[in-house]
């Protein structure tokens, strides 16, 4: 039983890893990526070297082996979602009125609008940490119930020469 446990925590440390190392190395980290890439490289080799001796005899590794692969995918995306790496540039449509509101709020926030003179309705860019987004969408929505928000993933390009 000791070999199915094993291969199950293997599993879900190596997906939840990989997942993590993809989202670093799109943020630019690639120093840490290739470093996560090393230690998934190291679980993988054991993990799969024990699943393949008698793999014929003995199923139940396979099914340990997927299950784990399963619950480690899953287990990354949640751990990202907490580490929340990067900005947003928070795109948000709002009725002009509360424009004033929305700057004062956010005042320590870099925000950009554009304002639809004939519609009455503004356009705000927000660029804030990815961490943020929910954080600053509720308090858009309070003040304005109807704003539509858009979150996209935004990367400064003040390094490029």
């Amino acid at each position: 039983m000791l070999i199915y446990i094993f291969i199950l925590l293997s599993k879900i440390i190596e997906n939840a890893l990989s997942t993590l190392r993809l989202i670093v190395v799109a943020n630019g980290k690639k120093k840490l990526g290739a470093f996560l890439n090393g230690i998934i490289a190291l679980v993988w080799i054991f993990v799969t070297s024990i699943v393949i001796v008698n793999i014929n005899k003995d199923m139940f590794k396979i099914v340990f082996f997927c299950i784990g692969s399963i619950i480690g995918s899953y287990l990354g995306s949640i751990i990202e979602e907490k580490i929340a790496l990067g900005s947003n540039m928070l795109i948000c449509i709002i009725k002009e009125e509360f424009e004033n509101i929305i700057k004062e709020k956010l005042k320590n926030y870099q925000i950009t609008t554009i304002c639809e003179k004939n519609n009455s309705y503004s356009i705000l860019l927000i660029f804030i940490r990815r961490k943020e987004t929910k954080k600053i969408s509720k308090i858009i929505k309070k003040i304005d119930k109807n704003a539509i928000i858009i979150s996209e993933k935004a990367k400064t390009l003040s390094n490029i020469v």
